[in-house]
């Protein structure tokens, strides 16, 4: 497949990453939506392509922080699932999928044992059909630990793996989205989390302080509030140096593709990671453009097309290997 190649007339990282978002979007395809109960007493939604063919491969995607089945870069992916006659699946992480979930628990970008749970429940349902998963921003960082986690066992779950755009360096990432024109991004994703949060706080009273989170201005005040102390962690620092998924890359055992854009605004190329900080399994996919989870291709208005088709390709090439 070509390389990625940003189109001229859209330059730049944050015109890159909001382009997309706000212009290419479409209507998600038709899904049907299925419950999973949680072992802990609680609930995730699926959004699965109606595929007769249950012998076809099945490409699971985890979205970004606070995306769903109706993101823009899960619409294109399964579009180009449904092209090629695959099955695909959109799992929402808990609250994600428009609905508030039970517990006082929620998501984070290091949740590998939540990722565990569910690849483990789709390769027993699918024992012998080609499983792949992908992971956008936050469920990419996710869908890494578990894979630098699990090491050579995740070969028993699933035949390929692809992480777009994956805050890898959540010290990094988290900081660079409180400062500058980043800001305007924090700003986006807390406004639904600090809603989301004190809605919680009515069937959780003493679960965190109401005034803090209100008062929180950047994701570093939040996560030190909410998310951190909701999932184990000291505190921000605690959180964000634990999850990062870097330190694990040189431990994953099955193929796995990185695509990342070096000027995302996120986490840009210096701090990406080189070949001698990864395994053999991992191919890295450093385009100069692209900026986070956009990569718009073609000619004016543009199309989304590059990057399904990029992962469905690498996914395609394991297909020899996969039972």
């Amino acid at each position: 497949m070509r390389p990625y190649r940003a189109p001229w007339w859209l330059p730049g990282g944050h015109l890159q990453t909001l382009y997309p978002y706000f212009v290419l979007r479409r209507r998600p395809p038709a899904y049907r939506r299925e419950r999973w109960e949680t072992p802990d007493g609680d609930f995730i939604d699926l959004d699965w392509l109606d595929e007769r063919d249950h012998s076809a491969p099945l490409v699971a995607l985890f979205h970004g922080l606070e995306g769903a089945s109706d993101s823009h870069y899960a619409s294109a992916l399964m579009r180009s699932a449904m092209r090629r006659h695959w099955r695909g699946v959109v799992i929402h992480f808990r609250g994600c999928s428009g609905e508030p979930n039970r517990m006082p628990r929620a998501y984070h970008s290091g949740d590998a044992d939540e990722i565990a749970w569910i690849l483990g429940r789709l390769r027993e349902l699918n024992p012998a059909t080609p499983l792949f998963a992908a992971g956008v921003s936050l469920g990419g960082n996710a869908l890494l630990k578990w894979l630098g986690r699990q090491r050579a066992s995740a070969r028993g779950v699933i035949d390929a793996a692809a992480a777009v755009s994956a805050p890898m360096d959540l010290m990094t990432a988290g900081d660079r989205l409180g400062t500058g024109v980043n800001r305007l991004y924090g700003r986006h994703f807390l406004r639904t989390l600090r809603k989301k949060s004190l809605a919680k706080l009515e069937r959780f009273p003493a679960l965190y302080d109401s005034r803090m989170v209100r008062r929180a201005r950047t994701l570093r005040e939040f996560d030190n509030v909410v998310t951190a102390p909701l999932h184990g962690y000291r505190d921000t620092d605690d959180y964000w140096t634990r999850a990062s998924s870097k330190p694990d890359l040189r431990y994953i055992e099955v193929p796995t593709l990185i695509v990342h854009a070096r000027n995302d605004p996120f986490l840009p190329g210096r701090y990406l990671p080189e070949e001698g900080e990864v395994s053999a399994s991992v191919t890295l996919d450093l385009p100069h453009g692209g900026g986070h989870t956009g990569f718009a291709s073609g000619p004016f208005p543009g199309n989304l097309g590059w990057l399904p088709e990029r992962l469905l390709d690498f996914f395609s090439e394991n297909l020899a290997t996969a039972r």
